[in-house]
């Protein structure tokens, strides 16, 4: 699927050689590639997740996502050895093929709506982050949520037009960078808080008095595991290929003990208060204001990145028509003026309708936390455990069929409850 020939862009140590996809990568090099494609701003979204949680709840949810995640991760790993040892003539390399050989066409096409709504979940939540931010920036203003969200329009069309991803790859680092001194500089103002308001965990809730606050951090958590399609790409990555399950399991150990200490922390700093991006929660001082600023740029400059699978996605259905295929391309093969004015049209459109869907989201907390529980959970779970029963349910043992069960019916029912979870809102 196309979404993995863009993140091999954004990543740029992701790579392999020309001869049979062996792959180069060291373990120290996939270790970097796995924190990279997996981790993004939705950390900042977990304190407010476990304010409505719970810090107790929001623990357990986090921890139960990051297993169930890294789990599901390797079923993939296993489906694609178990078509290698078919000897198929065709290598299964993305998320995509591995759908089209378990369950045909059908496997294929929901595999890649569901990373079609994914992607998209994502780009309207980049949006509602840089706008929030700005927000908080220019208090002095008279504009909208929305007027900033349509303010970057015209910059993300531009953007959309842009061929060549690797362009964009330094502005991808640059915003991980921004994440890293984001989540630095966050601990900090956490533990000045505590120690100014004279911290005691008493005065914080373990758990909510409702019960949608599980699923509610949990939603979170889940949109928090990037990268889930970048699986098979990661893997096949590296030189060492017997080693990725335990380098894998190792990099989510320590990713899920970061989220947890993160969102513990600055729940236990701001309580009640916190926001649903917990930069909003930080004074306007010299250390922030211009964290605020890189961070909106960095994000800005990676939309296009987050919104070109959707493109690829769109305009890849349009090329396998044969009437847009007379029209796009001339006698000579290239693509003609008129065709590539479709094709940017096409793009700004789509930009207008996601900026669209952006202006009614609430904040960013609940809308990540509703794309966690859906559309991520079903990439997540469900269809991992579909195609590893479908592929290896005959030869598999007891308990290993009854686990895959427990997490297609268990991601079903989540994704189910989650849904309503969002919709509904949270007691906060």
């Amino acid at each position: 699927m196309e979404e993995d020939g863009l993140k091999n862009s954004a990543v740029p140590l992701l790579r392999t050689s020309s001869q049979h996809g062996i792959g180069t990568a060291t373990a120290l090099e996939t270790l970097g590639n796995i924190i990279v494609s997996v981790v993004g701003t939705g950390i900042l979204g977990l304190p407010f997740a476990f304010s409505v949680a719970g810090w107790l709840a929001g623990t357990i949810g986090v921890t139960i996502s990051g297993i169930a995640t890294c789990y599901c991760m390797l079923l993939l790993v296993q489906c694609k050895e178990y078509l290698a040892s078919q000897e198929l003539t065709q290598e299964t390399k993305t998320y995509g093929d591995l759908g089209y050989k378990s369950c045909g066409n059908l496997g294929r096409y929901l595999t890649e709506f569901l990373v079609f709504m994914s992607q998209c979940g994502g780009a309207v939540a980049y949006l509602v982050f840089i706008a929030q931010n700005l927000s908080s920036l220019y208090t002095s203003h008279t504009l909208t949520f929305a007027a900033f969200i349509f303010l970057l329009v015209p910059v993300q069309i531009a953007l959309s037009w842009i061929t060549s991803l690797s362009a964009l790859a330094p502005f991808s680092i640059f915003a991980n960078v921004c994440n890293v001194l984001a989540v630095a500089i966050v601990v900090k103002e956490d533990v000045g808080e505590m120690r100014a308001g004279g911290f005691n965990i008493s005065d914080r809730k373990a758990i909510a008095s409702s019960m949608r606050g599980l699923p509610f951090a949990a939603g979170m958590a889940v949109f928090c595991f990037e990268g889930f399609g970048m699986t098979l790409s990661l893997e096949g990555s590296m030189r060492e290929k017997g080693r990725f399950p335990s380098l894998l399991a190792k990099v989510f150990t320590g990713i899920t003990i970061v989220y947890v200490l993160f969102g513990f922390s600055g729940y236990m700093a701001y309580g009640d208060q916190t926001r649903d991006i917990i930069t909003l929660n930080l004074p306007q001082n010299w250390s922030s204001i211009p964290l605020k600023i890189a961070l909106c740029l960095g994000l800005i400059f990676t939309f296009p990145i987050m919104a070109h699978p959707i493109h690829e996605i769109v305009e890849g259905k349009l090329k396998n028509c044969a009437r847009f295929r007379k029209f796009y391309y001339s006698n000579g093969g290239s693509a003609t003026i008129s065709g590539k004015c479709i094709i940017y049209l096409g793009r700004a459109t789509l930009i207008l309708a996601l900026a669209f869907l952006a202006s009614f989201v609430p904040g960013f907390g609940v809308f990540a936390s509703l794309v966690g529980s859906t559309v991520c959970a079903l990439l997540s779970f469900v269809l991992p455990a579909t195609f590893h029963l479908r592929l290896l349910g005959s030869c598999m043992h007891f308990w290993q069929r009854a686990l895959d069960y427990c997490f297609l019916i268990g991601g079903l029912l989540f994704a189910a409850y989650g849904s309503y979870n969002a919709v509904v809102g949270v007691e906060t």
